[in-house]
């Protein structure tokens, strides 16, 4: 890997993410969960009443020889800090990387795991589908809908064909031929194109094409977690829409590199820099043109590569050839040298090298803009556009050329692991993808196939090989690979063996998703992937008598996708399934009826509800109860107060022990956090899960003969429910982030409809003959929208959403809810 030069003091990069602010070349993946640590067991006499380590060597404190001045509880403190100032550092083992050979670099150099990403309907199946097609993978092309009858490769369920949607991400692989990334090129060598076949080599890619639907979102957040780079596809017309930037978020999360690619140039209205403008405000990237289209609209026919100023046309069957020419049309010559100034110009800020010769006013050549490129892309600070028409076979193989130049190899990304014999802030390990390696692999995705649960892996270190034993880091458990395959959508290619950087699907080995396997020789565990909590829930029941068929397909759904939750209500005793959005939910109960035979009665959709408090407000409680014999006895004191959702945790409530001198005996204190954990499931306003809280305890006592467990943890919940009730609880509903397209003429219908369900309109962007409104909404007052969107637009307007936050709702609203609560209780 070549060493990438430090960004320049003199022009600060606009896109630098807080995950990517380094100014080093390597990406690191970011730790997205945390995990407990695994601590071997410290003397009681270590333990500090603050649940803090404490030197065996300090001398005590005396309380009762404290000066009447100072405060128990400042002092205390400030012995504790000088306690940890004396504290030894901690030292941590060193480890000696495994070493890449010569193969293991000139395999790598030539791989690339990459993702196709987009909003709903930006072309990324067909897209996929053009890809596989010139790369020889397969021998036609067929559309998404499956008007031939056989529809999209990437697209194999039924259900997919039917809709015209991606449900589920799909993973293949092709052989690409293309010129090898600048970066490796000497001063003054030639930098071949698409249309040149000189200087060429095989490239092999792995591909994912995922979901653009928000309800589907966690199949791109997995895809993510485990690719090296990503092809973010946008429409022409329609530009940066809601799901693209819910996409490009889940990118800077896994810092992913990417690569632009603007769709569907042949439609009326399009505007690639219009698109990229986009880009720049709305995604805050430093983006810009690699190509300008030659031609417009229905014209459009081809487009001029700006790097090497030279002219791409796709002629033959299908587009399956390039035609490269020196011969600009002189409608787009001018537009052309204008974009690759600006090219220059936005690179600079990127690349400290470029940013030399731009200021010196130095002679550029077409190598130093495409090693520039390639520098920044890796280094997430610049994202390459890239324009065509995938339905008409155009500008395709230029971007598969721009995925083998620009995205990064895995040897490139630099990925970490935990050592799961170490504390959990033990500095993470780096893994080295060389074949001799200890073997880690992150199981990121589960499927049901014909012959068992098939299990996405990607290699990070080491070799997987067909009857290898390997060990599953979460359980301890040891399993063979009893079959190894690659897959190409639905279709295996049977494997011996899988080398570092590669992704690859097992048969017949149990497990989650998101766990780690290693060879056994090392407790190495990965992070996984981050999961949004569902928004919306419905009651399912099948029709007629249940049968060992229904549990078996929630079950089954359950695992394989970490956003669809199951369980059954404690009042109505229904079983109740819960998702990322009706679209979500609709789906499964569809393939419960196809996969499995089971139709299913569903009830009426219900809003993930939360409850909350506003204020802070103090508890003084006594659980007492006296009945023949040893009694009960639990005395908690301490507060309630709100808090904010923890970034590195990912919760909203927490339980902090503040007891000092022992009023409460050690082994009392987790039946107390378990009070306070079962009080926060049910909501006193609504029955609602409560949110957004946090327990302290700070006193209490307890009673040598009758304190135990039980009493302590229902003083917790008898403390809860009186502080709660003090601090001014309120309702909290989901809020979501509504984007609606539809043509100019029904702007007041759909501007009209939003304000009578409570929207509130967050901007407005007018096209040609059609708008773009952006509004947000809560999920409660969404139900029904889609039928009345098509009734006031004639069928033309379409609309999208994702969740936001959860806000409180109406103070009317509230009390309604809350006096429908009630009369229910009071009517069991």
């Amino acid at each position: 890997m070549s060493s990438l030069p430090r960004l320049s003091s003199r022009i600060r990069s606009p896109i630098i993410s807080s995950s990517s602010a380094s100014s080093s070349s390597t990406l690191i993946r970011p730790t997205v969960l945390t995990r407990k640590p695994i601590l071997s067991p410290a003397p009681p006499s270590s333990i500090s009443p603050l649940g803090k380590s404490r030197s065996l060597s300090s001398s005590p404190i005396s309380i009762a020889s404290m000066s009447p001045s100072l405060s128990p509880k400042r002092l205390f403190s400030t012995s504790i800090r000088a306690q940890e100032e004396e504290k030894p550092k901690e030292e941590w083992p060193d480890r000696v990387l495994p070493v890449l050979k010569e193969t293991d670099v000139k395999r790598l150099k030539r791989q690339r795991n990459v993702g196709i990403s987009a909003h709903i309907d930006s072309g990324k199946t067909t897209l996929t589908e053009r890809i596989l097609y010139y790369t020889g993978r397969i021998r036609d092309i067929h559309e998404v809908r499956g008007r031939d009858a056989v529809g999209a490769k990437m697209d194999s369920m039924e259900l997919e064909r039917e809709k015209g949607i991606t449900i589920q991400s799909a993973a293949t692989f092709a052989d690409w031929v293309s010129p090898p990334p600048p970066t490796e090129l000497a001063e003054g060598a030639t930098l071949f194109g698409t249309g040149s076949e000189e200087g060429k080599e095989k490239y092999s890619i792995n591909i994912i094409d995922t979901p653009g639907h928000v309800d589907f979102t966690i199949e791109v957040e997995r895809a993510l977690r485990v690719l090296d780079g990503a092809v973010l596809v946008l429409c022409a017309v329609s530009g940066v829409q809601s799901q693209t930037i819910t996409v490009d978020r889940q990118m800077r999360r896994y810092n992913v590199p990417r690569l632009a690619f603007i769709n569907k140039m042949d439609r009326a209205g399009s505007n690639p820099f219009r698109v990229i403008q986009q880009l720049r405000g709305k995604l805050k990237m430093n983006a810009a043109a690699l190509q300008v289209p030659i031609g417009a609209e229905g014209d459009f026919h081809g487009v001029v590569d700006i790097v090497r100023m030279k002219a791409l046309y796709n002629e033959g069957v299908k587009g399956n050839q390039v035609v490269e020419t020196d011969v600009i049309p002189d409608s787009v010559r001018a537009l052309a040298e204008e974009k690759r100034a600006e090219l220059i110009e936005q690179l600079s800020e990127a690349d400290e090298t470029l940013c030399d010769l731009f200021l010196n006013e130095s002679p550029i050549s077409e190598l130093d803009i495409a090693q520039a490129l390639r520098r920044a892309t890796v280094a997430l600070k610049f994202t390459p556009v890239f324009m065509g028409s995938a339905i008409k076979n155009t500008g395709v193989q230029a971007l598969l050329d721009g995925v083998c130049q620009y995205l990064p190899d895995p040897n490139e990304v630099h990925n970490q692991a935990l050592d799961a014999a170490l504390p959990s802030h033990a500095p993470p390990v780096p893994l080295v993808p060389a074949a001799e390696a200890p073997l880690v692999g992150l199981a990121f995705k589960l499927e049901e196939g014909r012959y068992g649960q098939l299990t996405y892996m990607r290699v990070y270190q080491g070799e997987l090989k067909r009857g290898s034993v390997i060990y599953n880091a979460r359980t301890g458990k040891k399993v063979k690979v009893p079959r190894l395959v690659r897959m190409h959508s639905d279709e295996m290619e049977d494997v011996e063996a899988i080398g570092a950087g590669e992704i690859c699907a097992m048969f017949g080995v149990e497990c989650s998703s998101g766990d780690t396997f290693n060879d056994g020789s090392t407790t190495f565990s990965m992070t996984s992937m981050f999961v949004p909590e569902p928004v919306i829930s419905l009651s399912i029941r099948p029709e007629g008598n249940e049968t060992p068929n229904f549990s078996r397909a929630l079950n089954r759904f359950q695992k394989e996708d970490p956003t669809f939750r199951v369980h059954v209500d404690s009042e109505s005793q229904e079983t109740i399934i819960s998702g990322m959005g009706e679209l979500h939910l609709d789906i499964y109960v569809e393939r419960m009826k196809r996969e499995y035979n089971v139709a299913c009665v569903t009830g009426k959709p219900r809003v993930a509800f939360r409850e909350t408090i506003t204020e802070e407000s103090k508890f003084n409680y006594t659980h007492k109860k006296q009945s023949g014999g040893s009694g009960q006895f639990g005395r908690v004191i301490g507060k309630l107060e709100p808090m904010e959702m923890d970034s590195e945790t990912n919760k909203d409530t927490a339980f902090e022990n503040r007891i000092i001198g022992g009023n409460i005996p050690n082994q009392f204190i987790p039946a107390i956090e378990k009070g306070f954990q079962e009080a926060l499931d049910r909501g006193l306003l609504t029955g609602h899960p409560i949110s957004g809280c946090k327990f302290v305890l700070e006193d209490g006592s307890a009673h040598s003969v009758d304190s135990n467990e039980l009493a302590f943890r229902l003083a917790a919940i008898g403390a809860f429910r009186e502080a709660f009730q003090k601090s001014k609880p309120v309702i909290l509903e989901p809020v979501m982030t509504v984007e609606v397209v539809a043509p100019i003429e029904f702007q007041g219908n759909v501007i009209g409809a939003l304000n009578q369900r409570k929207g509130t309109i967050v901007d407005t962007e007018v096209r040609d003959d059609e708008f773009t409104l952006t509004a947000e909404v809560a999920l409660n007052d969404m139900f029904g929208y889609s039928s009345q969107l098509r009734g006031m637009t004639q069928g033309k307007g379409e609309f999208s959403m994702e969740y936001k936050n959860h806000q409180p709702v109406m103070p009317n609203v509230q009390r309604d809810m809350m006096e429908a609560f009630r009369k229910k209780q009071l009517g069991k």
